[in-house]
């Protein structure tokens, strides 16, 4: 009919109702994201990767508007790059954080997204940054996303300081696999990258391979 505009979903803004996540450990970090993209409520992509790379030894986890938090990585990542070419060697984290803690302030009444950003350099070692409007807080771990609401209170009993490589990614998929079993704006597969001194690792865990709990 006329007048008709389509689909509902055709006019929503896409989000990343999402569930991210990013911890510590002695020499590194891992981060770690669901893949599910929604607008209203359908799902417009099932496994978007949600972990978008700001320098070689630098990531931040996506959540709110697609488009924005892409905007924001994408802007992130170019100033990065001139910075380090600038200096002559790769940026701190701290750097990138700020840029993106910067961005979302000044543009706090347009965009509509949550970035963590983590990664190493060889000042600090592996850092977390939490950045939310004019926030810039570094914490031994973070969470996001609709899906944090979920598991505040496992990540909360779960983590401990001194956790090694190996047990932090098992923190970050149990994280995941909770979060989308019960957010219905998280799902899809888990995206996982570790990063240290020696390399960036990502890694794609599918629905099956998740662990389940009580449900099984």
């Amino acid at each position: 009919m006329l007048g008709e505009t389509g689909p509902e979903w055709t006019t929503e803004e896409v989000k990343t109702g999402t569930t991210i996540i990013a911890i510590e450990f002695a020499g590194g970090v891992v981060l770690g994201s669901d893949s599910r993209v929604s607008a209203g409520e359908s799902v417009v992509n099932r496994v978007m990767n949600k972990l978008s790379p700001l320098h070689d030894r630098i990531y931040c986890a996506l959540s709110g508007s697609a488009a924005d938090a892409q905007t924001i990585a994408e802007i992130v990542n170019y100033q990065l790059d001139v910075h380090s070419i600038e200096i002559g060697e790769d940026p701190q984290v701290r750097s990138a954080a700020t840029l993106v803690r910067n961005i979302s302030y000044k543009y706090k009444e347009e965009l509509s997204a949550h970035l963590i950003v983590a990664g190493w350099d060889r000042r600090d070692g592996g850092q977390v940054f939490a950045t939310l409007n004019g926030l810039l807080t570094r914490q031994p771990f973070a969470i996001g996303g609709s899906g944090s609401s979920y598991i505040y209170g496992f990540v909360d009993a779960e983590y401990r300081k001194g956790m090694t490589k190996e047990e932090c990614q098992q923190f970050v998929v149990n994280t995941l696999a909770l979060a989308m079993n019960r957010d219905g704006s998280s799902g899809g597969v888990a995206y996982m990258v570790t990063i240290d001194e020696h390399s960036t690792e990502e890694k794609v865990i599918l629905g099956n391979d998740l662990p389940t709990f009580f449900d099984q």
